[in-house]
């Protein structure tokens, strides 16, 4: 078995494990890993392109952006403002009924 069917195989297992196992999925997860397996062999894409961009010497650092102002806030409200306007006092808790007494029926007179 050569080392590019070793690897499919490899990554061919861990995408049907990371799928929950699920049965009749083998040729799927087989293509998969086959492109995966491609796609690390062949720099193309987007990892040539970062390839390229680490080989390239950076130029002078630009100018750094200008500091940008602070947003004015807006001017504070009279203290009045800050108050609720519908701030009322708290009410006392109400009480507590006392538990339903039985009520004990009347005794007959005799």
């Amino acid at each position: 078995m050569s080392a590019k069917e070793e690897r499919i195989r490899e990554f061919a297992y861990q995408i049907w494990e990371s799928e929950g196992k699920p049965n009749g999925h083998a040729k799927r997860h087989w293509e998969m890993a086959t492109k995966l397996v491609e796609a690390e062999q062949t720099p193309s894409g987007k990892a040539a392109a970062a390839s390229k961009r680490a080989a390239k010497p950076k130029a002078a650092d630009p100018e750094p952006a200008a500091a940008s102002k602070p947003r004015a806030r807006k001017p504070a409200a009279p203290a009045e403002a800050e108050k609720p306007a519908l701030l009322k006092p708290a009410k006392a808790p109400a009480k507590a009924k006392p538990a339903a007494a039985k009520a004990t029926p009347k005794k007959p007179k005799a």
